[in-house]
């Protein structure tokens, strides 16, 4: 099933009858997914007596796949769902599109321009340039390579799979354990034991050659340098780490590279300002 960067959904027909449309394109006894399920999956059910126009355009956009989901596919292809929401709409359908990855096993092939879309859906990635592939893998190892023809610019960095171990509500903090130690965040509220992703951006990454307790910047792990690569201006560089099983990327000066006289195989320590939580 494909669902489009708009949602084509029939103006004349209310809700209920855009999902059926959907149904019957499949024969009773191959329907994998029972429309119910779809409906409770997007939370369209009290939209299903209103008219399309009526619709927002994330609600829009939830009924348009839950019709994609009730012809019970086999792969589900979304060509840029979001491209067309604003922000806020964007921020209300992400959710839903998170649940589709989690409790549905459907492969799903998701198009899109978006790092931030990316780094909260994907599990593999393939990038094209010009109608060629330039990098195919699992997410975190192709967003880590420095060796990539492709440049995220200031959105370089890595995302990884931690889990919630604890949190702590006097300075509203919460400590992610990830496959290569632990790493304290700000609290989103999400519940102990609960898995997340995180994105650590290569800007928010500085190196030393000793741990420095006294500083702001809580997460200081010890880290291996397994590679250098350069960077668009000639001013940086780009180092890639790795923590345990984890890569990390870090850009600094060359001066800074230099003046520590960083190389590749030593141990050294990250010091890591800011860890976003993308789901």
């Amino acid at each position: 099933s494909y669902v489009f960067q708009d949602a084509r959904l029939f103006a004349h027909l209310d809700v209920a009858a855009n999902l059926a449309f959907g149904q019957r394109r499949v024969p009773a006894g191959e329907q994998r997914i029972q429309l119910s399920q779809a409906i409770d999956l997007l939370d369209i059910a009290h939209l299903l007596p209103r008219r399309v126009p009526h619709l927002s355009g994330g609600e829009k956009q939830r009924v348009a796949i839950a019709r994609a989901l009730a012809s019970s596919p086999r792969l589900l292809l979304l060509d840029e769902p979001l491209a067309a929401l604003d922000h806020a709409r964007k921020r209300e359908i992400m959710p839903y599109l998170e649940r589709l990855r989690t409790e549905l096993a459907i492969p799903i092939l998701y198009v899109s321009h978006s790092t931030d879309e990316v780094a909260r859906l994907a599990d593999q990635i393939v990038v094209l340039e010009n109608g060629r592939v330039q990098a195919c893998g699992p997410l975190s190892a192709v967003l880590a390579a420095i060796e990539q023809p492709f440049r995220l610019g200031e959105d370089a960095g890595v995302v990884f799979a931690g889990q919630v171990i604890a949190r702590d509500k006097q300075w509203h903090l919460a400590r992610i354990a990830f496959a290569g130690g632990e790493l304290w965040i700000r609290d989103g509220g999400v519940d102990v034991g609960r898995s997340v992703r995180l994105c650590i951006l290569a800007r928010d990454v500085s190196i030393a050659r000793q741990p420095n307790n006294e500083s702001s910047i809580m997460n200081c792990l010890p880290v291996t340098i397994v590679a250098q690569g350069s960077e668009e201006h000639p001013a940086l560089v780009l180092l890639q780490l790795r923590v345990g099983d984890t890569p990390l990327l870090a850009r600094l000066t060359r001066h800074s590279v230099h003046r520590l006289a960083l190389q590749v195989g030593e141990t050294v320590w990250a010091q890591i300002k800011a860890v976003a939580l993308v789901s």
